[in-house]
């Protein structure tokens, strides 16, 4: 038997376990979704012809619909065995997603993420196989084919981290901050508007509420590239997602250390700056009561509503005060929480055209904080002269970030 028969009997014998396949998969569908396999038998049989180029003789290389996901597939790990899937429609469940890969026979466990109030599908999953070659070969085999009863192809990517490991800090030195997203946005829109322009990206986050299930306007995204990651932070800043420009940040760490909240709060210089902007230094981050943000390095364009529109989502806003031609400002949340979310989540950003540094301000109930500084100013938000200033009218040494 010559070459060209030994490759024609082998393709013949992988179109009969494909078409056995696709078979056990669409009787499978029937019953488990018999509403929807009849309507879409129709679109099955259309999409559904075997079709095997000579140089790619496993049928899952082929596809001669749709090309495959213009981001590129990365590279991962020897142990990572999870693989990332997108763009599920809300019928697709966890038992269809196994009845797609189970002719591996290699599949260890399928999750699909969930809104957690909701509980409806945020259309993508993660896939965890035995082995990282058998995840591998899943996708290099499968990304870019149409799936089984459905009018798109797989969109399959690594996942950014194995289904049994932690995952990575939202703050992570790879990650960036996206803000002001608009209330629809969910983790996969989130996902392909970065995808689609850097192939590194591993992961996107779109931070909810846990009590409302509600999108608290911001979220991060996950890069394997620092290069992807450096061009995203200027190229997406004011691009849209959804119906809202995006306001891209540096993504700090979940919980900052007190040296990095008050790295510079060593001392207050006279006529100088201090970090916190209020209040006796190195103590607003022990007072469980202070509500009051200082924003620091704010663009001087920054209106009052403007200032309260980057920080409501992060909670009810009670007041909010940028003093005249001071390049700062101040942001009074109703609770420590929110204050606390909002310096750790917008601390680096951009808002207007510069980026801001927070910290506590000055705690409005303590009256000490006036005694220390002098003359409480501008509407007692610890942006005061200091007590033996030069000035008798509040404006004399003020306190801002030391850069």
């Amino acid at each position: 038997m010559n070459g060209g028969d030994s490759n024609q009997q082998q393709q013949q014998q992988m179109q009969q376990q494909w078409v056995a396949m696709q078979q056990y998969q669409q009787q499978w569908m029937a019953m488990q979704y018999p509403v929807m396999a009849m309507q879409q038998q129709m679109m099955y049989n259309q999409h559904y012809v075997p079709y095997y180029p000579q140089h790619q003789p496993h049928p899952h290389h082929t596809q001669p619909h749709p090309p495959k996901p213009t981001n590129q597939i990365q590279s991962s790990g020897e142990d990572n065995k999870t693989i990332w899937i997108g763009d599920l429609q809300q019928w697709m469940d966890e038992g269809y997603l196994h009845a797609c890969f189970s002719q591996t026979g290699e599949v260890v466990s399928v999750k699909i993420i969930r809104n957690k109030q909701t509980g409806q599908s945020e259309r993508y999953g993660f896939v965890e196989f035995n082995t990282h070659l058998a995840a591998e070969n899943v996708l290099q085999s499968y990304n870019g084919t149409m799936m089984p009863n459905a009018d798109q192809p797989f969109r399959l990517n690594w996942a950014a981290f194995s289904t049994g490991d932690r995952r990575p800090e939202a703050g992570s030195d790879l990650s960036i901050f996206v803000g002001d997203l608009a209330t629809d946005v969910t983790d996969a829109l989130l996902h392909d508007t970065f995808a689609s322009k850097y192939p590194s990206v591993k992961g996107a986050k779109v931070v909810v509420d846990s009590n409302t299930g509600r999108s608290k306007g911001y979220g991060f995204v996950r890069f394997g590239d620092e290069n992807d990651k450096s061009r995203a932070m200027t190229e997406m800043n004011g691009v849209y997602c959804s119906s809202r420009p995006m306001r891209i940040g540096v993504a700090t760490p979940k919980k900052p250390s007190p040296q990095q909240l008050y790295s510079s709060q060593a001392m207050v210089l006279s006529g100088g700056y201090a970090s916190n902007g209020a209040g006796p230094v190195g103590h607003s981050d022990s007072d469980s009561s202070n509500t009051t943000v200082f924003v620091g390095g704010l663009d001087s364009d920054v209106t009052d509503e403007q200032l309260r529109e980057s920080f409501t989502p992060y909670g009810e806003v009670v007041s909010v005060k940028i003093p005249a031609g001071k390049g700062c400002g101040f942001v009074q949340f109703a609770n420590r929480s929110n204050a606390e979310d909002a310096i750790q989540r917008l601390n680096g950003t951009v808002i207007g055209k510069q980026t801001v540094r927070l910290s506590w301000g000055r705690n409005l109930g303590n009256k000490q904080n006036g005694a220390y500084y002098g003359r409480q100013g501008y509407n007692g938000y610890g942006y005061a002269g200091a007590a033996n200033g030069p000035s008798s009218n509040g404006q004399g040494n003020h306190q801002q970030p030391v850069s």
